[in-house]
């Protein structure tokens, strides 16, 4: 009973140990580039109005904005009709924008005008490729079952995605896979897709080397970009957000787009949208690339890392606190150390992914980051608990009667015998934890919670391995320096006649 206790009054405070963040305006996005944007550039709108603001970038696909929107965890984000309509509404057939405005309210949520651009859905192949089959419209698609089609995931499960698009136009293909937006687009010039699907303002699509597929039944609903945000923000942030109303163009938006991915710096670009020759005219040119900033990266990376690094402490600190008395149980012979065995080994098989996604829909949860650290604390679990176990059977049974006949009472032995010489294997356990922990934390910028993560999650969104490489590299780095750290605990805590080579791990 007293182990229930411990073991739920940790996770309870997995949940409460972070404080919530002071009340501010929180700008969500989802994971690509044009979204970044716009929500860099209603950051610098707020910014201007007056409120102080976080921009949690690319925190997954639609239901997860949604839901970090509806529960009050981001204040708004950039949203699209067609997806207001097909995938938050669940409308049959378009509806206008005043009705959705009105489905909206029940949920405590509004909505600006549209923002001046429509950034609806296509379908696009290399321009080489369409002249040479004669492939302009979508339903040619019919003619050449066997070309293989990239799309992304979520275009995959859409309600208004592939499988109702390919019943629409009686498209039977052969090969259709899954793909990030952005790697899609090289397999495309790599020759190893044929079609995928797009965005209509897509940066890639301005370079000519793209043909976009016409939709020629109409099955595309209109995609105009809008903000959504909470009917219990300030007045003055939602008056602010609504001045963006009508004010970028389709022309406009494929540039800042293009922008972000040379520069890849989505700050950068949305600074273009308050250039006041920008907003005049789309015709001027872009921003020259600029040398990389080493004082902004370094001021970053110390943002990262430490976010990381917190993650990363208290979720081990949790998973010792609970691992080490379950691992205490488990070395016990008996029914209940298979199941304590087999439950956090059974955990350690969920991909993280999954289990991110499935701790956002907990109450008390949701898009924040006790989700991540939750979520760190269960995978931590398995090698500490499997090692204390592991470390403790093989005690030899002389030294265990010796203790006992030393007089020493069972929590005694546990404590002063048992304990130290199980130390060493138990320290390898968290030390394992650990360094597969700063891997798995990187997840945690998947629902906008920071860390090394957060330039890998952008530089997908972007295709640029430097990008990528900003969150890689240190997270490598720091791995390392954990072994290295967990190393000279060994030297510290481990009795020195007990420092020598072990059987097990």
């Amino acid at each position: 009973m007293k182990l229930t206790r411990c073991i739920f009054g940790s996770l309870w405070l997995c949940v409460l140990i972070v404080p919530a963040s002071a009340q501010s305006l929180r700008i969500g996005s989802k994971a690509f580039t044009e979204s970044y944007v716009l929500g860099e550039i209603a950051k610098r709108t707020l910014a201007d109005a007056g409120f102080a603001s976080e921009h949690k970038q690319g925190m997954g696909k639609t239901g997860i904005v949604w839901a970090a929107l509806h529960s009050g965890q981001i204040t708004c984000y950039p949203e699209y009709t067609g997806t207001i309509s097909e995938e938050l509404l669940k409308s049959h057939g378009e509806i206008t924008t005043g009705e959705m405005q009105r489905e909206l309210e029940p949920f405590g949520i509004g909505m600006t005008g549209e923002l001046g651009f429509n950034d609806t859905y296509a379908l696009v192949m290399p321009k080489e490729l369409a002249d040479r089959l004669r492939i302009s419209k979508i339903s040619d698609l019919k003619k050449h079952p066997g070309l293989r089609v990239a799309l992304t995931h979520e275009f995959l499960e859409r309600k208004d995605g592939w499988k109702p698009l390919a019943s629409r136009y009686g498209l039977n293909m052969d090969h259709v896979a899954g793909v990030e937006h952005t790697l899609g687009y090289d397999a495309l010039l790599a020759g190893k897709a044929d079609v995928k699907d797009a965005y209509s303002t897509d940066a890639m699509l301005a370079g000519g080397s793209f043909s976009v597929l016409q939709d020629d039944l109409g099955y595309f609903p209109t995609y105009k970009a809008v903000f959504l945000y909470r009917l219990d923000a300030p007045i003055k942030a939602i008056v602010a957000l609504r001045t963006l109303e009508g004010e970028i163009d389709e022309t406009r938006m494929i540039r800042m787009n293009s922008e972000a991915e040379k520069t890849k710096d989505f700050t950068e670009a949305a600074s273009l949208f308050f250039n006041p020759a920008f907003r005049k005219s789309a015709g001027g040119g872009a921003h020259a690339p600029q040398g990389f900033d080493w004082t902004l990266f370094l001021h970053k990376l110390a943002g990262w890392t430490l976010r990381h690094l917190e993650l990363v402490g208290i979720s081990l600190v949790l998973a010792i606190l609970v691992g080490v008395p379950l691992g205490i149980v488990a070395s016990r012979p008996g029914s209940l150390s298979h199941v304590i065995l087999g439950v956090t080994g059974m955990i350690q098989t969920i991909p993280s992914l999954a289990l991110l996604a499935l701790l956002v829909s907990v109450p008390l949860l949701g898009i924040q980051v006790q989700t991540a650290i939750v979520a760190l604390f269960l995978y931590s679990l398995l090698p500490i608990v499997r090692n204390t176990a592991t470390g403790l059977q093989e005690i030899p049974s002389s030294l265990r009667e010796s203790a006992a006949a030393l007089g020493l009472e069972r929590s005694a032995q546990l404590r002063k015998v048992y304990m130290p010489m199980a130390s060493r294997t138990i320290l390898a356990g968290i030390k394992t934890s650990a360094i597969i922990n700063v891997g798995t934390a990187t997840l945690a910028a998947l629902i906008g919670q920071g860390g090394l993560g957060e330039p890998i999650v952008s530089g997908l969104a972007i295709n640029d391995n430097r990008t990528i490489l900003q969150g890689a590299i240190p997270a490598a780095i720091l791995a390392l320096l954990v072994q290295f750290g967990f190393g000279l605990l060994d030297m510290l805590l481990i009795p020195k006649g007990l420092r020598l080579p072990a059987h097990t791990e």
